[in-house]
């Protein structure tokens, strides 16, 4: 759960005064072997205030590699965990660009951080007083406005509407539309008819929704980490679904359903390529293959085939063909020394730690296994690993 922070640790710690405990807290290990005694000396310095001055040093060190540009921001655990990464909310603050926008849950401000750089007016409010004032110790020096307020009720004529609902329901994760907080349905119908940006956990049942806007899903350097749901008025016309490729190195790229489909059915090439997962998330696994000349190994399987490799994708060279028989697999392997082993599966129920602990690879040649199912017919096609 992390420390429960209140209005005056957020005065305290934004304050000069505590910027000489923040320096000395941060020169201490706080390791999990280290902490009880790290809190022992703290305190013989800042007393009650050792708590809130670890935690705050703590969370900045896990923020470093999602909010690079915050190495003196406030957390509290949870937000840290909700907030969106700045490359990802850069990436929307650029198809918002030249908007006034309103963030209805704001939190302590992570994408009000990027939205203030593009947009000529911006809003954020929440409900909780914490993370309000923390918002307003990160975003100072940026022009935000900043009020409590719930986000199902609008207190703004902001033409675009941003929300992030917190996805877990009784202390676990959700994919119901409905236990989300708010829930997906009421914050709908609190805007209807405003331009509505809505981000939500990838894993979400986009077709049981029926969306009538865009739903785009994103990943950041190929970890799928949201969806956006875009209502009509904010999405590209014609595309209802989009898959936005991004990486902290600045090669980013997007693929949507207006693009075009149409592959062959082939035997298997000479490689396999795993597609991003956003991609997989967006259903847009046929529109990747024929953009980049390749085939799906099964039409109801995301797993893809070709004889060439996109350009900084990952691909498995097929060394070899087996039907799915533990025995024989085990067998094969063995001949050919096979010893480190990376086992992919898709579309088949493998437990693939379970399957290399039976299969006991001794030898010194790495293998990639995919293992997938081609027509009913659990196939594997052993691999050099890349």
């Amino acid at each position: 759960m992390g420390y429960a922070f209140t209005r005056d640790d957020v005065a305290y710690l934004g304050s000069a005064a505590a910027t000489a405990a923040l320096t000395e807290t941060g020169a201490l290990a706080l390791t999990p072997a280290t902490l009880l005694k790290d809190l022992e000396q703290l305190r013989r310095s800042f007393g009650d205030r050792a708590a809130a001055l670890v935690e705050t040093v703590r969370l900045r060190r896990r923020a470093v590699i999602k909010l690079p540009a915050a190495a003196d921001w406030l957390f509290t655990d949870d937000a840290l965990q909700q907030a969106t990464p700045a490359a990802v909310a850069r990436h929307r603050a650029q198809r918002l660009a030249g908007r006034t926008i309103h963030d209805v849950t704001c939190s302590v401000g992570a994408e009000l951080a990027e939205l203030a750089q593009v947009c000529p007016a911006v809003i954020g409010s929440d409900l909780d007083d914490v993370r309000l004032a923390m918002a307003a110790h990160n975003l100072e020096g940026r022009k935000v406005l900043l009020a409590k307020a719930d986000a199902l009720v609008p207190c703004s004529v902001a033409e675009v509407v941003i929300a992030d609902p917190a996805r877990r329901a009784d202390g676990r994760r959700t994919h119901d539309p409905a236990k989300l907080q708010p829930p997906l349905p009421d914050l709908l119908a609190a805007y209807v008819g405003r331009d509505l940006a809505v981000k939500c956990a990838p894993g979400l049942d986009f077709d049981k929704l029926a969306w009538e806007g865009e739903v785009e899903v994103v990943s950041l350097d190929g970890g799928v980490r949201e969806a956006c749901l875009w209502t009509p008025g904010l999405a590209e016309s014609g595309v209802s679904r989009r898959a936005s490729v991004l990486s902290s190195a600045g090669d980013s790229w997007t693929i949507t359903d207006a693009d075009p489909d149409d592959i062959p059915e082939r035997a298997p090439g000479e490689w396999i390529i795993d597609p991003d997962g956003a991609v997989v998330r967006a259903g847009l696994v046929r529109h990747y293959a024929a953009k980049h000349g390749l085939w799906q190994l099964d039409p109801r399987i995301a797993y893809l085939t070709g004889d060439t490799v996109p350009e900084g994708v990952r691909g498995f060279r097929i060394l070899d063909r087996l039907d799915f028989k533990e025995k024989p697999l085990r067998a094969e392997l063995h001949r050919r020394d096979c010893g480190p082993l990376e086992i992919l599966t898709r579309g088949v129920d493998i437990d693939p730690d379970a399957l290399r602990a039976r299969i006991k690879p001794r030898g010194t040649q790495p293998y990639t296994l995919v293992i997938t199912r081609i027509g009913r017919t659990a196939t594997v096609f052993l691999c050099a690993t890349p």
